[in-house]
């Protein structure tokens, strides 16, 4: 008999795999060995033996055709016909749950660092142990044995009592243990090195023969086509008059159905399957393992522990464990092979051995227990560890629905219902932003390197804390803007936003480069030595206040008291020009951009059920030159869009897409590479730029929310009178080989009015004092204008039409069942976003976005609150509900092992009112990331 101790020493002086610079880098090329058995009562491939056709005739069209016949694919199938979709075809090219879910652990935590992954999960729970087993009368296999996290130390058990909060919100039933209760709770455990754990009672597992099955029953019910044995061998694209490529038709080894619309649920051959379509889909193939031990006397009804310090989960298996986790050197899997189906990898106890360790760490009696079996498989895994969804921007009607990171299962529920209303209503219900492929810019998602990189990283730090600051190591350097070279040299620390290096903040320590990604030491890597960035990152792993606090403090005041540099050159720079760009824009933004040129407005664009899709500000040009992209040729009308960077190509896709399907006669030119962006920002700006620029800068000759043509330091420059802090300030938007000069140009001029460099971390906290909304923080597609206090930005008054008019006017008329409120903190307590804001006893909330405010010298925190009691929440500020505890409550909740403390905050009572219409230096500016 095989025990888990042996397999410990045996492999303890084996070497890792090959250097990556092998032709196949710490990879495996070979086809998978034959078929192993997973610790499942049955798998689908032995309902039957497999044929060499289709399961049934295919029929010759359908409105949309789902291909991959596993979690998600099942999922998206049956959520498709329950809402009423019932010419949908499946095609699994083998057996359901063949390829990545048949062996998958099915493991379901409640919880996780995001309220929208917790709706998900909560969806996804109840389909597998209410709906499916109501609707079918079939048992999914769903075991509610309960979860349990370890935490070695007080930041992870910091990262926990965050997670139970925001669980609050959504009545997730959770309790913080000491070792002792845990010694109690799961008498096997070894206790003496933990700090505290969290139970969550109602976590559990599913059965993934027994889920996808019944998933497969349940949609054939409600008129859905399930083809097994029938794989996909084209996708046909079609332009249609415009040049738009769409979906055509599905073509397979035994016929081809027309469709419009075709969903890649293929898990590790989705990559494959989009290439068929010309559409990237940037996931990587890698082994990923557990075992299954003999029986353990005592293990029974246990719940599932996952020990994120070891880097190991332990899942309940009847009476005995799977053991498995997160190793720092995955093996990826170069050449996917198109035969694999129920077949395993052999697995490799080099890479496995460093998870037993850790497990017989936790659980001792594992080094006297036998391994029945081993189980590795292929997953596949994504940039940053989220799935892939939502519609491919290279051809309309190509719906992604894969990448999910060994977590298919847990998330197919939710996902899958969300896909399913994205394909029928052009939108998901729930923000999908995170996982929506918009996300990654087109330069990423066909980029080899940068996906090897950042997916490596992904896996290897899955189960690392997540703080607040923390940036990857991998993929870097892919975008730089023109001033990069200039700011590193002054200490600028950066962030990585869409491939973009954008400044963070400015360390007095000097030079932080970013270097080429060491894998951390595996496959043969030297680690680098002495590496000023990732030290500089290290610091900041708290839940603390960080400890450049007052470097950043700095950069605010100075902004605040004096004059401060923001190099702002990722944001995204578009123009909209042609014959029917006013038409355009008229349906696009919120606001009245069809002002005279030299006109610069803050807007919103909308989604049809309100949502907001962007906040962003238009400018109103008049016609350049040829090829310029600072001020280029057209004809017709057109506008200049300026864009929070990291939302780049959410932007653009949203944009383009309304172009379509409007059929309009205009276009986006995207100039984003070739413009740098710096801001001057500050009382003093004034006094700096009339130095540099050639024109005339008092209120009168260039008033706020203006912009002009002019010459800085021999160069033509637009600048903006904009402000995004609240202070009076200008944009220039310059030309990339003339960005160094003039950069110079303002720092020399500044420099005798104290003029500092500033970051991104610095735009945080001075947007936030001035209640200033950031995209996807406080703004996103499921919140609207007026739940948001940006009714200003909606041309209401005046009749015409823009997309999501109609549902924000409803919810005018009917009132608004949720409000974005602002509170702060009598003490000195950080505050990071996810706390839940209590009111008389009740959640009534959670905090979206928080900061420090060094203005104020206090924290400051935003937050959606709703009436527990189900009513329309008042928008005036003297009526807002008072929130007795609040912010407070919650984060000495999240932070220490006490009791609830009692009232303490300063909330909002008399919140700020919503910012006035862009009139002067103190109005809302885009955020953006």
């Amino acid at each position: 008999m095989s025990y888990i101790s042996c397999a410990l020493r045996a492999a303890a002086p084996r070497r890792l795999p090959a250097p990556w610079r092998s032709p196949r880098p710490f990879s495996s090329a070979a086809g998978p060995p034959a078929e192993k058995n997973v610790p499942y009562q049955k798998t689908l491939k032995e309902e039957g033996a497999r044929s060499t056709g289709p399961s049934r005739p295919l029929p010759p069209s359908a409105e949309v055709v789902v291909v991959g016949g596993g979690s998600l694919g099942c999922q998206t199938t049956y959520h498709l016909a329950k809402l009423g979709v019932t010419s949908v075809v499946l095609l699994e090219r083998d057996r359901l749950t063949s390829g990545t879910t048949w062996h998958t652990a099915g493991l379901l935590w409640q919880l996780r660092p995001s309220d929208v992954e917790v709706e998900l999960l909560a969806h996804t729970r109840d389909v597998v142990s209410r709906e499916l087993p109501a609707e079918t009368g079939l048992h999914t296999g769903w075991v509610q044995n309960g979860g349990l996290f370890i935490a070695s130390n007080k930041q992870r058990l910091d990262e926990y009592k965050r997670l139970m909060s925001l669980g609050k919100v959504y009545g997730v039933e959770s309790y913080v243990l000491s070792p002792a209760q845990t010694k109690e709770l799961y008498p096997l455990m070894n206790v003496a090195d933990l700090y505290g754990t969290l139970y969550v009672p109602k976590d559990g597992t599913m059965d993934p023969a027994g889920t996808c099955s019944t998933l497969a029953r349940a949609a054939a019910a409600r008129g859905a086509t399930i083809i097994e044995n029938c794989p996909v061998t084209g996708i046909q694209v079609r332009a249609d008059d415009f040049g738009v490529k769409r979906v055509h038709a599905v073509e397979t080894a035994h016929g081809t159905i027309q469709t419009p619309c075709v969903v890649n649920c293929a898990g590790v051959w989705a990559r494959a399957l989009g290439q068929l379509a010309g559409v990237h889909v940037p996931l990587v193939a890698m082994h990923h393992a557990y075992v299954v031990t003999e029986r353990i006397e005592g293990i029974q009804n246990m719940p599932n522990v996952r020990d994120h310090d070891a880097s190991v989960y332990l899942r309940l298996q009847g009476d005995a464990l799977s053991v498995g986790g997160y190793e720092s050197n995955p093996i990826f899997w170069e050449e996917v092979s198109e035969k694999f189906a129920f077949g395993l990898f052999d697995l490799d106890w080099d890479v496995f051995t460093q998870h037993i360790e850790g497990a017989i760490n936790r659980v001792p009696v594992l080094e006297k227990t036998g391994i029945k079996s081993t189980v590795c498989g292929p997953e596949s895994f994504t940039a940053d560890h989220k799935p892939l969804m939502g519609e491919a921007p290279e051809v309309r009607g190509f719906f992604l629905g894969c990448g999910f990171n060994s977590a298919g299962m847990m998330l197919g529920g939710g996902c899958g219902k969300e896909l399913a209303h994205w394909i029928i209503h052009g939108r998901p219900e729930k923000d999908m932003y995170g996982y929506d492929i918009r996300r990654f810019h087109q330069s990423l998602t066909d980029n080899n390197r940068w996906i090897r990189e950042r997916s490596h990283e992904s896996y290897a730090k899955n189960y690392s804390v997540v703080f607040p600051h923390d940036e990857p190591l991998a993929g870097r350097n892919m975008r730089k803007d023109p001033l990069h070279e200039e700011l590193l040299r002054q200490g600028c620390v950066f962030q990585e936003r869409h491939g973009w290096e954008r400044p963070g903040w400015f360390s007095p320590r000097g030079a932080a480069p970013v270097l080429d990604y060491d894998y951390y030491g595996a496959y043969s890597q030297e680690r680098h030595k002495d590496y000023a960035y990732n030290q500089l990152l290290a610091d900041e792993y708290t839940f603390d206040f960080p400890p450049h606090h007052d470097t950043i403090k700095n950069e605010c005041l100075t902004c605040r008291n004096a004059v401060a540099l923001f190099d702002m050159s990722y944001f995204g720079k578009f123009y909209l020009v042609g014959p029917e760009a006013t038409k355009a824009a008229d349906w696009l933004f919120t606001a009245d951009v069809s002002k005279a040129p030299g006109s610069t407005v803050y807007t919103c664009m909308l989604n049809k059920r309100g949502g907001v899709e962007s906040d962003l500000t238009v400018s109103r040009i008049s016609p350049g030159e040829p090829g310029s992209p600072l001020a280029p040729a057209f004809q017709g009308d057109g506008y200049y869009l300026a864009i929070g960077g990291a939302v780049a190509q959410h932007n653009w896709s949203h944009i383009t897409a309304v172009l379509q399907d409007m059929k309009l006669q205009c276009q986006l030119i995207d100039c984003s590479e070739e413009l740098g962006m710096m801001s001057l920002q500050g009382p003093l700006s004034r006094a700096v730029l009339q130095e540099v620029l050639d024109t005339d800068l008092s209120n009168e000759a260039f008033p706020f929310s203006t912009h002009k043509l002019v010459r800085a330091a021999g160069c033509t420059v637009r600048a903006m009178r904009l402000s995004f802090v609240g202070e009076m300030g200008w944009e220039l938007h310059v030309p990339r080989a003339d960005c160094v000069r003039v950069y110079r140009a303002v720092m020399q001029a500044g420099a005798r009015h104290g003029i500092a460099n500033a970051g991104y971390r610095a735009i945080d906290s001075l947007s936030i004092e001035k209640g200033y909304r950031h995209w996807h923080a406080d703004l996103r597609p499921d919140d609207t204008p007026l739940e948001a206090g940006l009714a200003f930005t909606c041309k209401l008054k005046s009749g015409i039409p823009f997309l999501g008019r109609e549902a924000v006017e409803a919810q005018k008329s009917s009132g608004i069942f949720r409000r974005l409120v602002c509170f702060t903190t009598d003490e000195k307590v950080p505050m990071f976003g996810l706390e839940a804001i209590w009111r008389d006893g009740q959640v009534v909330g959670h905090v979206r976005r928080a900061d420090f405010g060094f203005a104020i010298d206090k924290t400051i925190a935003y937050g959606y609150i709703r009436d527990p009691a189900g009513g329309p929440v008042s928008t005036g500020g003297a009526a807002c509900p008072r929130l007795r505890r609040g912010s407070a409550e919650l984060l000495l909740e999240a932070m220490c092992t006490s009791t609830l403390p009692s009232d303490g905050v300063r909330d909002g009572a008399t919140p700020p009112a919503p910012p006035p219409p862009p009139q002067s230096d103190s109005s809302v500016r885009r955020g953006g990331e």
